[in-house]
C-alpha cells in the first residue's frame, strides 16, 4: 500500500491560511475549474458527437478518427454532419440515435443561413448562446478554444521566463562583482529594445505562430522575475544558514539550488498567478492589433477586433470582455491570496 503523502507543517499552515482568504480561495476553485472546463471542451462544445449507436454498433467520434458519412448509410464519404445525423435518425425512429454535446459547434465552423448575413444574435434554439462572430462562427466556442490557447501559451511563457530569470538573476545576486555588473549593463540595453516593434517586424517577414510568439515575448519577458531574484539571493546569501553550507565546503550549485532557492519559493510562488494574468493581455493585445496568432485561430483579441467593427452586434465585444473580466479578477484575486499565505512574515493584514 502506498504511503500517505505527509507535507511540512510549514506547507500545511500556508495552504490553511490561503483556504481562509475566501476570495483568494474562491477564485483560485473557479480559476482552476475554468481551466479544466477549457481542456475538456471537447466533450461540451463540438461538432462531433459524443456517441453515436448506428445498427447495434458504437461510436465514438469526439476524440478519435474521422468517421465518413457512407458509415453510417450517408452518400458522401468526407466526416459527418452529426447534427444532420440526429436529425435523421429522429425522423427515422428505427432506434439509432446521435448525442451531441451542448454546444454542437466546434470553434471554426461556419453556420451560414439562407437570406442572413451574420453576425447572429444569442439563441437558445438554434445553440448559439453568445451568438456567432461576423463570419457565423460561435462565439461560446471562440471564447473556450481561445481561452485554452492563452492559459497554453501563458503558462509556457512563465515557464520559460522563470527558468531563465531564476537561473540568471541567482547567478547576479550570489556572485555579485563584475558578473553582476555586465548582466546588469546587458539588462538595461535589453529592456529598451522596443518589443511591439519586433513584433511588426517579424509579422511582416513570416506570419507569427505559437512557438514564434512564445520565444519572441520570452525574449523579453525574463527581466522582471531576474530583478527580483537578484535582489532577493544577496539577501539570503549573508544568512546564517548559507554561510554555514558554505563552510561545510558546499559548491556554489548546491548552495543556490538546493538552499538559496527553495528559500525564496514564496516570492517564485506569488509572482506567478499574476505573470499569467500579464501573458493573457499581452496576448490578447496582439491579437487584438492583427500582430498575433494568425486567422483563424480561436483567440480573444481577434474578437474584441470583431467587436469594435461591428458595434451593432453587442454580443460580440460583451462576450469577450466579461469573459476578460472574470478571468484576470480570479487570477488576480488568487494571487492575492497567495501572496498573503505565503507571506514569510504575516505581517499584513488581508480585508
Amino acid at each position: 500500500m502506498m504511503g500517505r503523502l505527509h507535507l511540512n507543517p510549514v506547507t500545511l499552515r500556508k495552504i490553511r491560511r490561503f483556504r481562509s482568504i475566501r476570495r483568494g480561495f474562491w477564485s483560485f476553485v473557479i480559476i482552476f475549474s475554468l481551466i479544466i472546463f477549457s481542456f475538456c471542451a471537447e466533450l461540451f462544445i463540438n461538432s462531433r458527437a459524443l456517441v453515436v449507436q448506428y445498427h447495434g454498433e458504437w461510436y465514438f467520434p469526439t476524440y478519435g478518427d474521422m468517421i465518413p458519412g457512407s458509415r453510417f448509410g450517408l452518400d458522401y464519404r468526407y466526416e459527418t454532419d452529426y447534427r444532420k445525423l440526429q436529425q435523421l435518425f429522429a425522423q427515422e425512429n428505427n432506434g439509432d440515435f446521435v448525442i451531441m454535446p451542448p454546444v454542437p459547434y466546434n470553434a471554426f465552423e461556419n453556420d451560414l443561413r439562407l437570406n442572413q448575413y451574420p453576425p447572429f444574435p444569442p439563441s437558445a434554439k438554434d445553440r448559439h448562446f453568445l451568438g456567432t462572430d461576423n463570419v457565423g462562427r460561435d462565439i461560446l466556442a471562440r471564447l473556450v478554444y481561445g481561452f485554452r490557447t492563452a492559459i497554453l501559451f501563458s503558462f509556457f511563457l512563465l515557464l520559460i521566463n522563470y527558468t531563465i530569470g531564476i537561473f540568471i538573476g541567482c547567478a547576479m545576486g550570489y556572485f555579485g562583482g563584475r558578473f553582476d555588473l555586465f548582466f546588469q549593463r546587458i539588462i538595461e540595453i535589453w529592456s529598451n529594445i522596443p518589443f511591439l516593434y519586433v513584433i511588426i517586424i517579424v509579422s511582416s517577414i513570416l506570419v507569427p505562430s505559437f512557438m514564434i510568439l512564445l520565444l519572441i515575448m520570452a525574449f523579453f519577458g525574463w527581466i522582471s522575475i531576474t530583478w527580483v531574484m537578484r535582489t532577493m539571493t544577496y539577501k539570503e546569501k549573508e544568512r546564517e544558514y548559507v554561510l554555514a553550507v558554505r563552510s561545510l565546503g558546499a559548491s556554489h550549485l548546491r548552495i543556490i539550488f538546493a538552499h538559496i532557492i527553495p528559500n525564496t519559493i514564496s516570492v517564485i510562488v506569488t509572482y506567478a498567478p499574476f505573470a499569467i494574468s500579464s501573458g493573457i493581455v499581452a496576448l490578447t493585445s496582439l491579437d487584438y492589433l492583427g500582430f498575433g496568432l494568425p486567422a483563424p485561430t480561436p483567440s480573444w483579441g481577434e474578437l474584441l477586433s470583431q467587436g469594435w467593427q461591428n458595434m451593432e452586434a453587442w454580443w460580440i465585444s460583451a462576450s469577450v470582455v466579461g469573459a476578460l473580466v472574470i478571468t484576470l479578477m480570479t487570477v488576480t484575486f488568487t494571487g492575492e491570496g497567495i501572496r498573503e499565505a505565503f507571506d514569510p512574515k504575516l505581517h499584513t493584514i488581508y480585508e
